[in-house]
């Protein structure tokens, strides 16, 4: 498992980080642990916060668990670390169903030009009426892009949005234009 680590830290080490925002909404990916394969969606709900989603298929059982997560940058916003917490159902061969709940450390990456994020992570478990009470499992997943996230256009000017000031400052003009002022007692009637 450290060699999936290693080499996911070497191909990050050679991409280029951009600092923008979280450059997808939802993606799809399998997901490598040492003993089990899986599947993680992965949902963004907010500017910092995505919901994941993961099934997982092992030797002797079966699972599913769903982690919110916070994301914060790192070098960058498509580099970012994200710590993260949730629960856990699934089935054991020889025990029968169980439940758990479980926390969530890693490191994400969104490849500049591609639909790709790559991510690396330890995930311990608290299991209820599982053989074993406490598991340490470690992954690395890579997403498909879904759905991206909307680019916003971005003014060059630099105080507030200059569209919204125009038409500020025309409803002024126009209200201005409709309503008497106190001068206009003093001029007088001239209709």
């Amino acid at each position: 498992m450290n060699f999936k680590y290693a080499l996911l830290l070497v191909l990050l080490s050679f991409l280029s980080f951009d600092a923008a925002a979280q450059k997808y909404r939802t993606a799809l990916g399998p997901r490598f642990e040492s003993d089990k394969l899986g599947l993680s969606l992965q949902q963004k709900l907010n500017e910092r916060g995505t919901l994941e989603v993961i099934g997982a298929l092992g030797e002797r059982e079966f699972s599913g668990t769903a982690l919110y997560e916070w994301h914060f940058p790192l070098l960058g916003e498509r580099f970012n670390y994200y710590i993260g917490a949730g629960g856990h159902v699934g089935n054991l061969k020889d025990k029968g169903v169980f439940t758990g709940a479980d926390a969530i450390l890693g490191i994400e990456y969104k490849v500049n030009g591609l639909p790709f994020l790559l991510s690396a992570d330890i995930k311990p478990a608290f299991h209820i009426n599982h053989e074993d009470w406490v598991g340490l499992s470690s992954g690395v997943s890579v997403r498909y892009v879904l759905v991206k996230e909307k680019k916003k256009k971005r003014s060059i000017w630099p105080f507030g949005n200059k569209d919204d000031e125009k038409d500020s400052k025309k409803k002024k003009k126009k209200n201005s234009d409709e309503t008497p002022s106190v001068w206009d007692i003093f001029k007088g009637n001239k209709q």
